[in-house]
């Protein structure tokens, strides 16, 4: 794969194009650091946005869901797709109301599915989402068995046509608003976990593993 994303009529960014990333480690870091992303297509002449969780493959987009899912049944058509993630940094607090912004992070990626339906590729992706959320968790729990994979659709999209659009640090205000006696700056925002709480039918003297009690994602100064 190449390190950067060439830009294509789809991604190209041509409104604030200065805030523009096409380098792929880039868009990765942001995928990785991610919970939720959001799924775009058209079915039956009608737009859907569908959030759902995810997790990176190497150079690929892992979804699953329900075998029921009507979205995933529509995407494993093989239909054009829009998947978005946005990391929200920080609000950006300017001496105008008009330049108030966010800091953020987000990816945009196009293209079309593929079913996973290879047993061991299957069991891989689902191993690749559960330690997307919570690394060491998978090596915890039961593994699915063939009732639950049967029932489970698991997605691939190829990261292959996508760009990441970045804004980082303070309010840009008109020159003459500078001068006005408001205060401006920004509120950094992060995700914090907070303390496990345990199941209530969970046996007595457990305790939370150490990947629970210590566990945080990334934060990116704003």
């Amino acid at each position: 794969m190449p390190e950067n994303y060439p830009p294509t009529a789809r991604t190209r960014l041509v409104r604030e194009a200065d805030r523009a990333v096409y380098d792929r480690a880039a868009a990765y870091q942001i995928l990785d650091e991610g919970f939720i992303c959001h799924v775009g297509f058209t079915m039956e002449g009608r737009p859907f946005v569908i959030p759902t969780g995810y997790a990176r493959v190497e150079d690929s987009l892992v979804i699953h869901g329900s075998q029921a899912s009507r979205m995933l049944r529509t995407l494993g058509e093989g239909i054009d797709v829009c998947v978005t993630v946005t990391l929200i940094d920080g609000l950006v607090l300017a001496r105008s109301a008009f330049h108030h912004s966010m800091n953020y992070r987000s990816v945009v990626v196009f293209g079309r599915a593929t079913v996973v339906d290879d047993p061991t590729a299957k069991i891989a992706a689902l191993r690749a989402l559960s330690e997307h959320m919570i690394p060491g968790r998978w090596d915890d729990v039961r593994a699915p068995n063939e009732r639950e994979l049967q029932q489970t659709t698991v997605l691939s999209l190829p990261l292959t046509e996508a760009s990441a659009k970045v804004r980082t640090g303070p309010p840009l205000d008109d020159e003459k608003d500078y001068e006005l006696p408001i205060w401006a700056g920004v509120i950094p925002l992060q995700l914090v976990a907070g303390a496990p709480v345990d199941d209530p039918r969970a046996p007595e003297n457990s305790q939370a593993p150490r990947y629970a009690i210590e566990y945080s994602r990334p934060f990116r100064q704003p």
